[in-house]
């Protein structure tokens, strides 16, 4: 498990499958938000929740609280690009976990397992232009604001603002992540 200073990031286990399920993917809102593809049902096999660990490019963990173990949400490194040594970053917390700063200790330790385990050179995060709680965690960490793609997301109905943020290994300092 990685170990940042109050969350963990782990593997995903098979009881956290029906509550990431009921409480991120049947919530069309939030789905439609966080996916950026229509809302369907997604049944227990659904790779986005199934992990498939021989697939490349993605690096899925489930999010837990250290101190009681106490599921919090998802977190992967996804669209990784070994030869150009850069990756993307993607987190969804449940309900509950909303609002506490985990997410900014989930942006922390995705950096730590990117830079330092992987040795990845750029970590990037697209999010809509709405989403504070994304940005102010990746900004926290260190990511800058890149640019924003206008219209570049269609959510329930309208098009939406997407933010990049970009940080570089040279520019990340770890912090409490082990």
């Amino acid at each position: 498990m990685l170990r940042g200073t109050r969350v963990g990031l782990r593997d995903r286990h098979e009881d956290d499958i029906p509550v990431l399920r009921a409480e991120l993917y049947n919530d069309v809102v939030n789905a439609a938000r966080a996916e950026g593809a229509p809302w369907q049902p997604v049944t227990s096999k659904d790779p986005r929740l199934a992990v498939d660990y021989a697939a490349e490019g993605v690096v899925p963990f489930s999010v837990v609280e250290l101190e009681s173990g106490t599921l919090l949400g998802t977190a992967n490194l996804w669209g990784i690009d070994s030869h150009n040594r850069n990756a993307h970053i993607g987190l969804g917390l449940l309900p509950a976990a909303r609002g506490k700063g985990y997410g900014t200790d989930v942006v922390a330790t995705l950096c730590y397992y990117g830079f330092v385990v992987r040795g990845l050179h750029r970590l990037q995060i697209e999010t809509l232009s709405d989403n504070e709680a994304m940005i102010r965690s990746a900004e926290r960490n260190g990511f800058t604001r890149e640019g924003v793609l206008r219209n570049s997301a269609w959510v329930l109905g309208e098009f939406m603002d997407e933010v990049v943020l970009g940080l570089l290994a040279g520019e990340w300092t770890a912090g409490g992540v082990v």
